[in-house]
């Protein structure tokens, strides 16, 4: 690990002046993530500014019966806390499929959101990866790829994203609100995260100088038909190979509203709204649900070692659905699938 300078931050205002001074600090709050990637040496930072200590630890409703989440907020909180379980219980349950209860302990709102993508060769600085150095290679694509991505890949980056808690709020519409040298904006979620394209060194759409200050969730948190799913290689503390968000809005014996997102396929949360429309109106039942799961994984590609992953995927939808249209969501206490 290499040597750094260590500030904190007194104020949101201040957090942001700290880190326009100084463009190779960064923000370090649960550490849950930047320390691991410190030790590996893919991050080097100059200085850690902590921002522990700002006022965004409070989860509250808001105007327009939405909620929301300070990004300081741990995630242990956020999975328990009574507004979350009862009105977003899908946002509940992707959080407590994720990492252990330790590392929840620790993970803040903002920090999960900035998670670093996964990928074997990201984490090796001894083998070439455009998302550590643009320009080296992708030794991901020719390599050891099981865990890697099967849509919006791209020739430079086959890399996935990790965060479970993403997947959930990429579902409900979440927005991301941010804090920099120009003022407030917020960020719809779908915009936040960024496929690799050419340039996979950018995970989202953050600005350099930015700091994240809350999520706000809309009033619609579909509490009643809802599941999300998660295969992965073991029980407890292992990272998605896919994972499934669902929620659905039943009227009449038929679906009026339907929200799907995919994890551990992409470099971001995966949405398509092409399948959330093959959805609406259609009686809930394998056959939408098979109609679905193909629009949503429609141009989906797989490499020497994870094309199973496209199949797993479409039985995973499926499944989910199906769960979400009986009201018998997945119990994250219960590792076996409903």
């Amino acid at each position: 690990m290499n040597n750094f300078e260590y500030s904190r931050a007194t104020d949101v205002a201040d957090a942001v002046r700290q880190i326009a001074a100084d463009p190779a600090a960064k923000f370090i709050a649960g550490g849950t993530n930047l320390i691991d990637l410190m030790k590996y040496d893919v991050e080097r930072p100059a200085r850690l500014i902590d921002i522990t200590r700002l006022p965004l630890k409070s989860v509250e409703e808001t105007r327009d019966g939405g909620v929301r989440i300070g990004a300081l907020v741990p995630n242990s909180d956020l999975a328990y806390h009574p507004l979350i379980e009862q009105r977003y219980p899908l946002l509940s349950s992707a959080i407590l499929a994720g990492a252990s209860a330790q590392l929840r302990n620790m993970a803040s709102t903002g920090g999960n959101l900035l998670q670093r993508t996964r990928c074997f060769y990201f984490y090796d600085v001894a083998t070439p990866c455009n998302k550590r150095e643009p320009g080296s290679g992708c030794a991901a694509i020719n390599g050891i790829n099981r865990i890697n991505a099967i849509l919006g890949t791209s020739e430079a980056c086959i890399a996935t994203h990790p965060s479970d808690m993403c997947v959930a709020l990429a579902a409900l519409e979440a927005k991301v609100h941010v804090m920099g040298p120009s003022g407030e904006r917020s960020i719809a979620f779908e915009d936040f995260h960024r496929l690799p394209g050419d340039t996979p060194h950018l995970d989202n759409n953050l600005g350099p100088n930015e700091v994240v200050t809350a999520i706000e969730l809309p009033a619609e948190g579909y509490a009643a038909n809802y599941s999300y799913l998660k295969i992965r290689d073991r029980l407890s503390y292992a990272f998605a190979l896919v994972s499934v968000a669902a929620a659905l809005k039943l009227d009449g014996g038929r679906i009026k509203e339907a929200r799907l997102a995919l994890g551990g396929v992409a470099h971001k949360p995966w949405r398509n709204r092409d399948a959330e429309a093959a959805l609406r109106g259609e009686a809930p039942g394998r056959a939408a649900f098979e109609k679905a799961a193909a629009a949503l994984l429609a141009g989906a590609k797989g490499y020497s070692h994870n094309s199973f992953k496209i199949g797993l995927a479409r039985r995973a939808i499926i499944r989910t659905l199906t769960q979400a249209a009986n009201a018998t969501p997945q119990i994250q206490s219960v590792k076996k699938i409903r």
